[in-house]
C-alpha cells in the first residue's frame, strides 16, 4: 500500500484540499450544537463529503434529524435508515450523546480529515477511470464487510465482487438469498480483513475490469502492491481471462 499512501499524501497537499482541511481543523472544535454545525456550510459540507454524503448536503432538515436523534435509541432516525452512512455520520458527530463536546473527539477531527482526503482521491481517480474509484472504495470498505448481504446492499461493492468473481450482472435478478449464497460460496469474507488478501482480490478485479472495458493499462495496480498485470497470476485467474477473450463472462 506504499503507493496508495503516497497518492493520499499528494491529494492532501493539493492547495484546495489543504486550504479546506486547515479551515476545518481550526474551526470544527468550536461548533457546539447541531444548528451551528449545519449552519456553517463550509464545515458541514466538508464533513458530508468526508462521509460520502456529498449528494445530500442540500438536505439540511433531513441531516438535522439524523444528528438530533443520534444512535442510542434503536428507533432513532439514523438507525431506521437502510443506508449505514447516516448512522456512521451520527456516530462521528454524536451531538445527541455528547452535546457540545461532540466535535472535540478524534473521529470528528483527524478521522474526518483522513476520510475527506480518501474521498477526494477516489473522486479524482474516478474521473479518469471508474475501475480505479471502485477499487479504492472497496479497499476502504473491505474490513467492514461482515457477510454477503453487506455486499449486496452496496452497489459499488457488489460491482467489484461480481467482476472479480465472474458473476454475471443478471444474477442480480435472482432472490437475495440466492445471490448471498453464491457470494458466500465463491468468496471467503474473512480474508477481507487481511490487507494483503484485499490487494490480491483487487488485483484480480482490476485485470478483469480492464479486460472487460478494453483498457490498455491498469492504473489501480500501481496503487496496490505496485505489481504488473502479468505477475503472479493463478490458474483460476488465467482461466477467467481466457473466458473473457471467448466472451464467456
Amino acid at each position: 500500500m506504499k503507493d496508495l499512501q503516497k497518492s493520499l499524501e499528494r491529494t492532501g497537499s493539493n492547495p484546495i484540499v489543504a486550504r479546506d482541511t486547515k479551515y476545518y481543523l481550526e474551526n470544527i472544535g468550536k461548533v457546539k450544537t447541531v444548528d451551528e454545525f449545519v449552519g456553517n456550510h463550509r464545515l458541514y459540507s466538508y464533513a458530508m463529503k468526508a462521509s460520502g454524503l456529498e449528494d445530500m448536503i442540500y438536505a439540511k432538515a433531513f441531516m438535522k434529524k439524523v444528528l438530533n436523534e443520534g444512535i442510542d435509541n434503536n428507533e432513532s432516525f439514523a438507525n431506521r435508515l437502510s443506508d449505514k452512512r447516516y448512522k456512521e455520520f451520527a456516530t462521528v458527530f454524536n451531538f445527541a450523546r455528547y452535546g457540545e463536546l461532540a466535535t472535540t473527539f478524534t473521529a470528528a477531527k483527524q478521522g474526518t480529515v483522513d476520510n475527506y482526503i480518501r474521498q477526494s482521491l477516489e473522486k479524482n481517480a474516478g474521473e479518469d477511470d471508474q475501475g480505479v474509484r471502485l477499487a479504492l472504495y472497496f479497499a476502504r470498505k473491505a474490513s467492514e464487510i461482515k457477510n454477503p448481504f453487506d455486499i449486496l446492499a452496496d452497489p459499488a461493492l457488489l460491482q467489484v465482487v461480481q467482476t472479480a468473481l465472474g458473476i454475471p450482472k443478471e444474477a442480480s435478478l435472482g432472490s437475495i438469498d440466492a445471490q448471498a449464497a453464491m457470494i458466500k460460496h465463491r468468496l471467503d469474507i474473512e480474508t477481507l480483513k487481511d490487507p494483503k488478501q484485499v490487494d490480491r482480490f483487487l488485483k484480480r478485479f482490476t485485470i478483469l475490469w480492464d479486460a472487460q472495458n478494453n483498457a490498455a493499462t491498469s492504473p489501480v495496480l500501481t496503487l496496490f502492491t505496485g505489481a504488473s498485470p502479468s505477475s503472479g497470476l493463478g490458474a483460476e485467474l488465467l482461466v477467467s481471462l481466457q473466458n473473457i477473450k471467448r466472451g464467456g463472462i
